[in-house]
């Protein structure tokens, strides 16, 4: 065995009960995931401050000075124990409340300590709590580093003796174990050429730096490897399929799409649409399959976009299907493509979970006999039953609410797999799309077609309640019709539940003379559509609902977007919301209710609203705000697992890191030279503890 593969437990100053609390606490089951708990930031302990000097803003401080006396403070609830450390210009109050004895018995009076702690302001004298301690003599004994580094740790952990300290100690009695140990996962070429330092130093080195300079080496060095071998694996995909997916050769422009583009094109085509086209036409016309992903903001025009490719398919003998994530989208698409098609000699099937029995017979039998051009659904589309006679393009609406294996399975209706065009409104920005979908390709769709009115986006907190309802009012007496959202958030639904019922009769108290809808995700399926459908008929004026709406209704007539408590709502999700309307030749608005006071996070995310429109500039600050983490459920896709790398602040080493895996594989696509051995083992390695994601996406 392996030393980095050693159970922690045998780790010196750890033992069977701190191994349980790390292992449950933090992952750390072996040496090696203690190397790789990284230090979330650092401290120079060669400055030292002078009591006069500490204010409460400056973060952690180190100062010496003698214990001159101590006193026992009883409150209500708890004690605490004040020690009065004093230098020669003034007197600084040092604080304890658990632990009290062990200090009180630990701590000599008018004994040199050297005291580490945050600086913090009580009752107009500054205080430093829970301080570390320790005698000059200590300090000078075992201070090897002037960097020191901070764990992240927690009060449950500090409580099990596993402070940052201790887990520092830990990892100081780990390295001497690991000397000549760490296997080099670069190749020397890749070293000398980026002047980096070994593997062993850089891991050395991100724990224990003796200089800012060490620290700052060591950083890049290990977040260059995270992001050089997550581009290669997204490279080497590509490249798998390029060179082994042969693709459906759709090598004419035919009699429909013709006839679609000069008689039956609703308005002239954006630039971003005609590039987008030609993009999709170059990848259909070649010898390769297309795996292309479609961003566009919402009404950008990404189904006439999608409906045309569609055309280039059928034109050429072949099959197409749209997969949309939910019924109503997928009768959405089927409408707004049929009245696109109207006297157009194509035959649209729609499949949803719905469809009667005797229905569904038929489509299967029209389905494989050709009849059906293009089938329309939900993920009913991808039952065995379902067989095409030849299909050419597969249609993904919003494809992370689809599952890895239902994708995979569209591949297998084919004897070749068909073309593949993903479409999301949800702006990836350009950094993301990188990692997350570089083995796609990537199109844009950046601008919006003529005559759309941009929507008028306004933050109210709530003392403008009045106000705002009054001007839905005045909107539905012109025969608008308005959404009213409340957050939703997984761990407290039955306090959600119970404030989208309480704001459901609010809003029926003050529009009793309005029809309303309702809809939230406990409902069962049926009731939703229901609600929904009568929403979409206008025999409802207001819609009450939780994000439930966010992706894909269609309602032209809807022009008010009122968002309750919007500060709880992340950016991209804001901005999902507010494209819910819009849709109509109307003036359209989202109103952004909030509380009076909030955090500044919030405000930067209400402004940013307010300020613009762009979904991929909302994207991006976004990202700034919230980390890559929470956009678009990407710590599900397996691809974001990174310990030290970010990708706002590292897109510099991410593209640098991408280049450098695009020469690689350029000259040694097998990575079978030997001067890449080191490089082709680590790929093995992290192909082997990584999720596969499918290919399709």
């Amino acid at each position: 065995m392996h030393v980095l593969a050693t159970p922690i437990a045998y780790l010196k100053g750890v033992g069977p009960k701190r191994a349980e609390v790390l292992e449950k606490d933090l992952d750390i089951r072996t040496y090696e995931n203690l190397l790789h708990y990284y230090p979330f930031r650092y401290v120079d302990k060669s400055q030292f401050y002078k009591v006069s000097e500490i204010h409460s803003d400056l973060p952690y401080i180190q100062i010496v000075g003698k214990i001159v006396r101590m006193k026992e403070v009883s409150a209500k609830r708890s004690k605490r124990l004040v020690a009065y450390l004093q230098d020669k210009t003034g007197l600084l109050e040092l604080v304890w409340f658990k632990g009290t004895k062990w200090v009180k018995n630990s701590i000599k009076p008018n004994t040199q300590y050297v005291v580490f702690g945050k600086p913090n302001l009580f009752n107009g004298k500054i205080n430093i709590v829970h301080p570390e301690i320790e005698s000059v003599e200590e300090y000078k004994k075992g201070k090897s580093s002037k960097m020191q580094p901070m764990y992240p740790s927690s009060e449950k952990l500090s409580n099990k003796g596993l402070n940052n300290k201790a887990i520092g100690k830990l990892t100081q009695a780990l390295l001497p174990q690991l000397k000549n140990q760490i296997r080099e996962t670069l190749s020397a070429d890749l070293l000398q050429k980026l002047n980096l330092p070994s593997r062993e130093d850089a891991l050395f080195n991100i724990h224990f730096p003796k200089n800012t300079q060490d620290l700052q080496r060591a950083q890049y060095r290990l977040k260059f490897e995270e992001l050089f071998f997550i581009q290669l694996q997204l490279i080497q995909m590509k490249q798998v399929r390029q060179q082994k997916m042969k693709g459906h050769n759709f090598s004419t422009i035919g009699e429909h799409f013709n006839q679609f583009f000069n008689k039956h094109l609703p308005f002239e085509l954006t630039n971003a649409q005609k590039r987008v086209l030609k993009e999709i036409r170059r990848d259909c016309g070649g010898q390769h399959q297309m795996n292309r992903l479609l961003q566009g903001d919402v009404g950008s025009g990404k189904t006439l976009v999608a409906l045309m490719s569609v055309l280039i398919a059928i034109d050429n003998g072949f099959q197409a299907c749209l997969m949309a994530p939910t019924e109503i989208l997928a009768n959405q698409h089927f409408e707004t493509i049929n009245d696109f098609l109207i006297d157009l000699p194509i035959k649209v099937g729609l499949l949803t979970g719905s469809k009667k029995a005797a229905e569904r017979k038929i489509l299967h039998q029209e389905l494989e006999n050709g009849e059906i051009h293009l089938l329309i659904g939900t993920h009913a589309l991808l039952e065995d039953k379902v067989k095409y006679k030849n299909l050419g393009i597969v249609i993904i609406d919003e494809q992370h609410r689809f599952g890895v294996a239902q994708r995979a399975k569209m591949w297998k209706k084919n004897t070749q797999p068909p073309h593949i065009l993903v479409m999301t409104a949800t702006p990836i920005p350009r950094t993301l799309a990188m990692t997350l979908y570089g083995d796609l390709d990537v199109s844009v769709i950046d601008e919006l077609p003529p005559g759309r009115k941009e929507i008028k986006t306004v933050w109210k907190s709530d003392s403008n309640r009045l106000r705002v309802f009054g001007f839905i009012h005045k909107e539905i007496r012109k025969g608008r019709q308005a959404y009213i959202v409340y957050p939703l958030i997984q761990e407290s639904e039955k306090l959600d539940y119970k404030d989208l019922m309480d704001g459901y009769e609010s809003v029926r108290r003050a529009f009793p003379e309005q029809q309303i809808s309702i809809v939230h995700g406990q409902m069962k399926a049926e009731d939703k559509d229901f609600e929904m459908t009568r929403f979409v008929k206008g025999e409802t004026q207001i819609m009450v609902a939780t994000t439930v709406i966010e992706v894909g209704v269609n309602v032209p007539n809807a022009s008010i977007m009122l968002i309750e408590s919007a500060e709880r709502f992340g950016l991209s999700q804001l901005h999902q919301l507010r494209g819910r309307v819009g849709r109509g030749a109307e003036q359209s608005y989202c109103i952004l209710m909030s509380r009076n006071k909030l955090s500044e996070d919030a405000q930067k995310r209400l402004k940013t609203m307010v300020r613009t429109s762009d979904g991929f500039e909302i994207a991006e600050e976004d990202l700034k705000l919230r980390g890559p983490g929470d956009l678009m459920g990407t710590q599900q896709s397996g691809v974001l697992d990174l310990k030290l790398a970010d990708l706002v602040k590292d897109n510099a080493i991410l593209q640098y890191a991408r280049q450098m895996a695009i020469e690689t594989l350029k000259e040694d696509p097998a990575l079978s030279l030997s001067k890449n051995k080191n490089i082709a083992s680590a790929f093995q390695e992290h192909m082997r503890n990584r999720w596969q994601w499918s290919r399709i996406s």
